[in-house]
């Protein structure tokens, strides 16, 4: 346990993505619910030495989702204590495997169990008169109003005169509201503490931060819990975002490979804006590809206005596949990015040699993909050591203003603040195409979320697709089967 001093305080989605991610990795979720609910008692016994042993002098509160399971674990390791354990709701309603096996286990255990039914049924708690009550009811699981019976439970337990401690947050508070919560004498939060905590101690009461298990490394690395959210059933035509491609020229297939991988992704509408030697070409591979003709053979000047009018009606910008690097090309790359520095960009391949001297004048980071020898060429630095090199990718990202993914054996990617690192994909990777397939993802996803998030998603997603294209193929797979596997790699499993 250490208290908490300089703690940036994470949100519940991103705890949420850090637990799914242990899971990835083998950190189970009752293994990070036993070390939490443990800690709750360890502190409990801490404080309170002069509790007797065999009288009812705590009651746990608890909710059927993992907060109240991590009440359930916290009573089986003060059971000496003979805690009441009183349940809002019905044990068959109980959320989760986790936070059932541990209401089964005080069940076998012969503990002092109650469910709560409705508010009526609350006098329970009333007659309890117990020195320290324990609020499992929520955690960060709250959204908008309090309903009962919670609501009712909160009033009888700030009603209590009772020491109250609450296990990661008090329940009915939230980041930015207090509207209702519980006000804890002490609040014993997990791995980190919550967004919004220190705001207003007089609801969190004294706050104490307990390592539960989860490593730095657990946390950099990223899993199914970076997915990007589920499409919303009543989307329309273009809510899940429009992408615009720019490349061909040199070649034809790159800037293909990135309009339908952008599409396999799930965005709407992808255009691809590609020099008149390789327009037909590009949309020959595909039914599905819109394909705007420039001026020229080869990207040029001229071409500005057209661009700046697609880039207005679409979402993301993903530049560089295939474009070839003659100068006037990567004068009129760079000029485009330059011109628009409100438009969200996915700068990849070609494109890249075109932005050697970031930082960047944006409004909006863009998202760069360089491999090493790029890295190099944009002024980063190369080095052996792995976690050196995490942290060479995060000072670039902070100076230069982008969000970096540097592809490799193991991806890093980092917006200057946060560090992620991606474990999927393979050598057979190796092949022409796939870095042009992240590009395409990365810019799906970049049009309805961050880009850290994007960058983030799109490393795993593209990875675990090549994984699943070389269970097939093995190192004879193409940069078109990593394609096909995308819807794949995306679902939730």
């Amino acid at each position: 346990m250490y208290d908490m001093k300089n703690e940036t305080g994470v949100t519940a989605s991103e705890m949420r993505r850090i637990d799914v991610n242990c899971s990835d990795v083998g950190l189970i979720p009752l293994q990070l619910m036993e070390n939490a609910g443990a800690s709750v008692a360890r502190e409990v016994r801490a404080r309170f030495a002069q509790l007797t042993q065999g009288q009812s002098k705590i009651a746990i509160i608890a909710g059927t989702g993992n907060n109240g399971g991590d009440g359930f674990v916290a009573a089986r390791h003060l059971l000496n204590y003979n805690p009441r354990v009183l349940l809002l709701g019905r044990a068959r309603n109980i959320a989760t495997d986790e936070a059932r096996r541990n209401w089964q286990i005080l069940e076998s255990l012969g503990a002092d169990l109650r469910e709560i039914r409705d508010s009526s049924e609350l006098s329970e708690l009333q007659d309890l008169r117990a020195d320290v009550v324990i609020d499992a009811m929520l955690g960060t699981g709250v959204h908008g109003s309090v309903r009962e019976p919670v609501s009712s439970a909160i009033d009888l337990i700030n009603a209590s005169g009772a020491f109250v401690v609450s296990v990661d947050v008090p329940s009915g508070s939230g980041p930015d509201h207090f509207e209702k919560s519980v006000h804890a004498d002490l609040t014993i939060t997990f791995h980190r503490t919550k967004e919004g905590l220190s705001k207003n101690p007089e609801v969190t009461g004294e706050i104490v931060v307990a390592d539960i298990g989860i490593p730095e490394r657990a946390e950099r690395i990223i899993g199914t819990g970076d997915l990007p959210p589920e499409r919303f059933p009543k989307s329309h035509k273009g809510d899940n975002g429009r992408v615009l491609v720019i490349g061909g020229g040199a070649f034809t297939g790159a800037p293909a490979l990135a309009a339908l991988a952008a599409l396999r992704a799930g965005t709407d509408w992808v255009t691809v804006a590609a020099p008149r030697s390789s327009a037909a070409v590009i949309a020959g591979f595909s039914p599905d590809l819109i394909v705007n003709a420039l001026s020229r053979d080869y990207l040029v000047r001229d071409d500005l206005d057209a661009i700046g009018a697609l880039i207005q009606r679409h979402d993301v910008v993903v530049i560089g596949m295939g474009l070839g690097r003659k100068s006037e090309t990567l004068q009129t790359a760079s000029e485009i990015v330059e011109s628009n520095p409100s438009a969200r960009f996915v700068i990849d391949a070609d494109a890249l040699h075109a932005i050697t001297s970031p930082p960047l004048n944006r409004e909006v980071a863009p998202i760069i993909t360089p491999h090493a020898r790029e890295f190099q060429l944009l002024g980063g630095a190369v080095v052996a050591d792995f976690d050196e090199q995490c942290e060479l990718v995060r000072d670039f990202s902070a100076r230069n203003s982008v969000v970096t993914v540097l592809k490799g054996h193991i991806d890093i990617i980092s917006d200057g603040k946060e560090i992620r690192t991606n474990h999927t994909g393979n050598a057979g990777m190796t092949v022409g195409g796939t870095g042009d397939v992240l590009a395409g993802v990365v810019g799906a996803i970049f049009a309805r979320n961050g880009a850290a998030a994007a960058a983030s998603a799109g490393a795993f997603i593209a990875g675990s697709a090549g994984d699943l294209a070389s269970s097939e193929f093995g190192c004879g797979l193409l940069a078109t089967d990593v394609v096909r596997y995308i819807p794949e790699a995306m679902r939730r499993r």
